[in-house]
């Protein structure tokens, strides 16, 4: 009898058809912004995928909601390796706070790998009397100032709340919506300074008109070696934008690993090198479970941060 129980599971077996081994068909990226510099980079990543794994990154962009309506997507996906997201960490660890069915939490997602980050900081138009974090300090105190940025509780907007409170000084805030119009007021005269990814501002800051005055990583800017962190600077306003890739809650744990193996060496390839130095987003791989616990850590700053802002919930 075990003899035949043996057999018979055995010929079941081998009429099963084989399981494929991952990736048997191309990778979906959703990309939950307008298209943008970020396109290029998951496409410059996708040509090494290709030849690691066999399969394409398909780029595929759900804009909406600061990023929410295509982490959304990749949130309710299947967890099986085959829709991923690429985001900077707004979406996860502040969106969430805000919109009470954003539904895109740290809880919902697997982080694959951290790729770049979007440093931020602080420019003035260069005619400006304001050269470091100390002056604009100074002049805080003596006036009221105000500032743009790319959105309410954005987090540029946070950096500078950030200096505010490790400072005493208070400055006017002037939301909009997006870097573009901010970045020309700021240079029109028509506000004090702009708190920004130094990325859209580079270009002005390299021509002349504009002066880059601090940023609030824990690195400076490649591009900008000779500004300062605000730390150097001795204020302790640190605000990160890391940049990573994610996968559904549940995607199995070995599949993870050949995502996250695939983008730690996509990032060293001198393709994808070349497309971070181009748009000005430092290459910053960071592993998955690191990537992991700052989502985490980060998501219930935010909650305090936010909360002491008085913003409530949609």
């Amino acid at each position: 009898m075990r003899r035949l129980l043996l057999s018979a599971v055995l010929a079941l077996g081998a009429a099963l058809p084989a399981r494929a081994e991952y990736p048997d068909k191309p990778i979906t990226m959703i990309m939950p912004y307008s298209p943008g510099t970020a396109d290029v980079l998951i496409r410059a990543m996708s040509e090494h995928f290709q030849r690691v794994l066999g399969q394409p990154l398909v780029l595929i962009t759900r804009d909406g909601g600061s990023g929410v309506v295509g982490m959304r997507v990749v949130a309710t996906s299947q967890p099986d390796g085959y829709t991923l997201g690429q985001t900077p960490m707004t979406a996860i660890v502040v969106q969430p706070h805000m919109v009470r069915t954003a539904g895109t939490e740290p809880a919902n997602f697997e982080a694959v790998c951290g790729t770049n980050e979007n440093i931020l900081g602080i420019v003035v138009r260069t005619d400006s009397p304001i050269h470091n974090l100390a002056d604009l300090i100074a002049e805080g105190r003596k006036r009221t100032m105000s500032f743009g940025s790319p959105g309410p509780n954005s987090l540029p907007q946070l950096g500078v709340w950030r200096v505010q409170k490790a400072t005493g000084v208070e400055f006017n805030h002037v939301p909009y919506r997006g870097e573009a119009q901010h970045l020309n007021d700021t240079l029109g005269g028509r506000l004090d300074f702009s708190a920004a990814v130094v990325s859209s501002a580079a270009e002005m800051v390299q021509s002349g008109r504009m002066r880059l005055i601090t940023v609030f990583s824990n690195r400076r800017h490649p591009d900008f070696p000779d500004v300062p962190t605000a730390r150097e600077q001795g204020v302790d306003a640190l605000q990160l934008s890391q940049v990573g890739i994610y996968a559904p809650r549940g995607t199995p744990a070995p599949v993870l690993d050949r995502l996250e193996e695939a983008c730690r060496t996509a990032l060293e390839t001198p393709a994808v090198k070349q497309v971070l130095a181009t748009t000005r987003a430092p290459g910053a791989f960071m592993p998955r479970a690191a990537l992991n616990q700052m989502l985490r850590d980060e998501y219930a700053s935010y909650g305090r941060i936010l909360k002491e802002l008085g913003v409530q919930p949609e």
